[in-house]
């Protein structure tokens, strides 16, 4: 999904226990973690996540697509692309899926090299990695715009 000029984004990367929350916005290609919450939060009826739409405004969702390392789809993939779904429908929000192989392995390589402590890397990697996948999107977003404006 191309975009013009500004859009409030909520990046997920959805885990089987937690999903990593990150915030952004396209004009500003600005990716942040924000937040994480327990896998069970993650409906568009959770007060938690309620919340977080109410806070954020966000005008698109881009979720993180488990994929094999040979890009193949497998049942975790699917279990996403049905959670997706729902809170797409549920909040009438836009929906685009971002290729999300290996961001927790990068997540916590950028916790590691900020100096943070295992114990402190477990509280920050879902949301480190939602804004990692948000950060992949809002680049390849700018690089397909640049493209169409040849």
């Amino acid at each position: 999904m191309a975009y013009n000029g500004s859009m409030r984004v909520l990046a997920l990367d959805i885990g089987e226990k937690r999903v990593g929350v990150a915030t952004g916005d396209t004009s500003a290609r600005i990716a942040l973690p924000l937040t994480i919450l327990a896998a069970k939060d993650l409906s568009a009826g959770s007060p938690a996540f309620r919340r977080l739409i109410e806070d954020h405004e966000p005008e698109l969702l881009v979720i993180g697509l488990p994929l094999s390392l040979s890009g193949e789809e497998t049942q975790q993939t699917q279990r996403v692309r049905d959670c997706a779904e729902r809170l797409a429908a549920a909040t009438g929000l836009p929906l685009v899926y971002q290729d999300e192989r290996l961001s927790s392995a990068e997540a916590r390589r950028h916790l590691r090299e900020a100096g943070c402590t295992e114990r402190e890397m477990r509280g920050r990697i879902d949301a480190v990695a939602a804004s990692l996948i948000l950060r992949a999107y809002l680049d390849a977003a700018v690089f397909e715009q640049a493209e169409g404006s040849e």
